[in-house]
């Protein structure tokens, strides 16, 4: 019995039972549901900066290596020199470099084109200028320049032999040294490559340069270690992208174990590979990437 005027004391649960849940005063709306505070994905670290040289036309080995790095989460700077492609057989390609670009760009990476004329000594320097302005600083420095016309012993000219060098070996030694000098990529990241070629009979200032370029490459693999870096040489073997006459290039593929030509994508798979953490302990070395061409 409840004693009147007093108030009624609420039933208290049984030992060991739940306790009910409060039911709303009637009228008054139901508290929501209070959202779980939702978590700030985690940031993606930034991509890191590959310099290619030598990227002036769609087919070139030097735009295969781009697209290659752009697909594996490189970020591109490249430096493409048109009046060389005027003056060479195959001519210029209109547009290229928008092309080049837009390739790169459908794989995320952020891109910056730098026209060069690597003849010129000031050249490298402005080179990592624009490219660390635009992209930040560079982790691999990727060389496949080159300044290439067919001659030999008797017919090179000296202004001929004085531009390969100058080109080929000169430039090489110019930018390896800005990358040297400027690298601040974690210790172990960093990569440098180059892209030579063994063929001297009837070329011989193309050769004799690209040699030079080997030992210049070469040298970086020990003078550069201290800032954990690697230094690598490819030869890529004969690779068609547009200079080959048709009998040239049957008779270059019948002398290969593999019975065709070399690709531009040949080429970058290995350039991937060692621009890849898995890539790291090769070091110094000439690599033939040539499907086993004489």
């Amino acid at each position: 019995m409840t004693t009147p005027g007093q108030p009624t004391t609420a039933a208290q649960p049984t030992p060991g039972q739940p306790t009910p849940a409060a039911q709303p005063t009637p009228g008054q709306p139901t508290p929501a549901a209070q959202p779980t505070p939702a978590t700030d994905p985690a940031p993606t670290p930034p991509r890191p900066v590959a310099l290619i040289t030598g990227v002036g036309r769609t087919v070139g080995i030097g735009a295969g290596i781009a697209r290659q790095l752009a697909a594996s989460g490189w970020d591109i700077a490249f430096t493409y020199w048109t009046p060389y492609d005027r003056r060479m057989t195959w001519g210029e390609e209109r547009g290229a470099t928008a092309a080049i670009e837009a390739s790169l760009a459908e794989h995320g990476a952020r891109t910056a084109a730098i026209e060069a004329d690597l003849i010129d000594p000031d050249a490298p320097t402005r080179v990592f200028d624009e490219a660390e302005r635009r992209m930040g600083p560079v982790t691999a420095l990727v060389l496949s320049h080159a300044e290439s016309v067919d001659s030999g012993l008797l017919d090179t000219t000296l202004a001929s032999f004085d531009r390969h060098f100058a080109v080929n070996a000169r430039a090489t030694w110019l930018l390896i040294r800005e990358y040297g000098l400027r690298f601040r990529s974690p210790a172990g990241s960093g990569r440098i490559i180059a892209l030579t070629s063994d063929h001297t009979v009837g070329n011989l200032p193309y050769g004799a340069s690209k040699g030079a370029l080997d030992r210049i490459t070469l040298a970086a693999a020990r003078e550069l270690a201290h800032l954990g870096v690697t230094a690598n040489v490819i030869n890529p073997g004969p690779v068609d992208t547009g200079w080959m006459t048709e009998e040239l290039a049957d008779t270059l593929a019948r002398e290969t174990p593999l019975g065709r030509l070399g690709t531009p994508r040949d080429t970058a798979h290995l350039v991937d590979f060692l621009c890849s953490p898995q890539g790291q302990w090769v070091n110094g070395q000439l690599l033939k990437s040539n499907g086993g061409a004489a």
